[in-house]
């Protein structure tokens, strides 16, 4: 279980709308099994204010469309099995019919259910109650039992996302470190692609907390949360896929020497220098993660600046390195420049996760970007 959400929050009011459903129909006589207003309960209550009054309609159309095919078939024959096949495709008939979309099952799954119960042409009127009054409850206790905005979980999501991408960097580093060939390259574009998971969770997390700020009483706090999450993220995903970019780079250049050669595919100073560099990222990327929580952003964001300031003389240490001309060898001078590009844009894609939401990106105007060719003689 993750900090910040309420363990069986989900499975409380499931429990509770269907409970109240079924007593409140009992308590109005509705009918001797009063089974449609809980199903109903069951079905709108969702997880999020939100969720419950946007998917609502559906279902109760849904349902509502399998209670009359039901009382209809239930008021000719009874239940048979070829009463049961008619049950069902009139009622995905009728759901093609309303568009229910999604919901288009639930109107044969409540046919089949009341088929045999609903055996009265009096009953449909009562079932159509039901049906209402368990909608009804459903809304109620969404709206009563308090819908999380997920604030919590969202930060510490991103903030996950931050130290994942961090210790890859890290890793990755030791990796140049060490011996070097192309399964060794190649093994660290997999590692690279293999962060994708944390990246596509935090994305879930911070969807989650803009759907439940929707129509919720309490949102404000949400509101003033989400672009700072939204930001971070949004930053981090992009550092993600130049680390990935970055790491195909290093493999591209591996790949392409003859096998007794790979070893040398770059010098060890240069590695050792790309190495210097990956290390300081994975600085700047854990500096992020009080970001993303919101716990002291303000110190954060220094220290991810001062990480920055670090990795830019960094950056022009290994642009000198990696200088070739095309003349002497134009493959290098390529595969140099995708590298160098890479470099220069996990610098400006960190700077952005760090960033205060309200600013205009200013990394553009206040930061020159090293260009993977005007920066290294012979290049026109």
């Amino acid at each position: 279980m993750r900090r910040g959400r309420i363990p069986g929050l989900r499975t409380a009011k499931a429990t509770l709308a269907v409970v109240a459903a079924y007593l409140l129909a009992e308590v109005l006589h509705l009918s001797e099994h009063p089974i449609v207003a809980p199903l109903m309960a069951l079905l709108v209550v969702q997880l999020t204010l939100y969720k419950t009054l946007m998917h609502g309609l559906g279902r109760i159309s849904g349902v509502l469309a399998g209670v009359l095919v039901a009382v209809g078939v239930a008021n000719v024959v009874g239940l048979t099995w070829w009463s049961l096949g008619v049950v069902v495709a009139g009622s995905l008939v009728v759901g093609r019919l309303l568009r229910l979309g999604p919901h288009l099952f639930e109107a044969p799954i409540t046919a089949m259910l009341l088929l045999e119960v609903s055996a009265g042409g009096a009953l449909a009127l009562t079932r159509v109650t039901e049906a209402l009054l368990g909608a009804l409850v459903g809304i109620t206790v969404s709206v009563l039992v308090a819908p999380p905005l997920y604030l919590q979980p969202a930060g510490e999501a991103i903030g996950e996302l931050a130290e994942r991408m961090a210790d890859f960097a890290r890793d990755f580093a030791d990796g140049l470190r060490g011996p070097w060939s192309r399964s060794t390259a190649d093994y660290w574009l997999t590692q690279a692609r293999a962060v994708r998971d944390e990246v596509l969770r935090a994305d879930l997390t911070v969807a989650r907390v803009e759907e439940s700020a929707r129509l919720h009483p309490h949102a404000r706090s949400a509101r003033d949360a989400q672009p700072r999450l939204r930001t971070t993220l949004t930053g981090l995903e992009r550092c993600h896929l130049t680390l990935r970019t970055l790491a195909r780079a290093v493999l591209d250049r591996t790949y392409f020497m003859p096998p007794a050669e790979q070893s040398a595919a770059y010098t060890s100073e240069q590695r050792a220098a790309l190495a210097d560099l990956l290390t300081t990222a994975a600085a700047a990327l854990h500096s992020v993660t009080p970001i993303a929580t919101g716990a002291n952003p303000d110190a954060a964001r220094l220290a991810v600046e001062a990480h920055l300031a670090e990795l830019d003389d960094q950056r022009h240490r290994i642009n000198t390195l990696l200088t070739v001309a095309p003349q002497i060898d134009q493959a290098a001078w390529k595969q140099h420049g995708a590298l160098l590009t890479s470099i220069d844009r996990l610098r400006v894609e960190i700077a952005a996760a760090a960033r205060h939401p309200d600013e205009v990106n200013p990394e553009a105007r206040r930061t020159p970007v090293i260009s993977a060719t005007g920066h290294r003689p012979g290049l026109a």
